[in-house]
């Protein structure tokens, strides 16, 4: 390995490491109705969106709530020093991706099959620390 790729992959992991992220995999819903409740989320502040997760009739948003305290849960591992109350985190990044499908065939008339795709899907949410000193400028 060159030095120029040895510096490069370093600064990424570098980056990579001050993330604060959680990641869902194989959810057992389609990703079109995941989509609808991650952009309820995504750019707002984390009390404010477990509140909108918690009150949400979608059935995706329980899970998302899950991963959400996920999130929060691994930056307080990764800020052990600072406290929750005085920093606002925010949902930078929030996105789904199409997972695997189970195909499965379902009886129909004359001795056909239709094709049923039960979709699954990923779900990663990124979390950044907004002190709340700059925010009040």
């Amino acid at each position: 390995m060159g030095a120029r790729k040895r510096n490069k992959a370093n600064e990424m992991k570098e980056a990579k490491a001050a993330k604060t992220m959680a990641v869902l995999r194989d959810c057992p819903t389609s990703p079109r109705k995941m989509r609808l409740v991650i952009d309820l989320i995504r750019g707002i502040e984390v009390n404010k969106a477990l509140d909108v997760l918690k009150y949400s009739s979608k059935e995706a948003s329980r899970r998302v709530e899950k991963l959400l305290k996920s999130a929060v849960a691994n930056w307080q591992v990764k800020n052990e020093g600072s406290r929750l109350e005085d920093t606002t985190l925010v949902v930078k990044q929030a996105f789904v991706d199409s997972g695997r499908s189970l195909k499965r065939l379902r009886t129909a008339p004359q001795g056909r099959g239709y094709r049923i795709r039960k979709r699954s899907n990923h779900v990663t949410l990124v979390l950044e620390t907004v002190n709340n000193a700059s925010q009040s400028k």
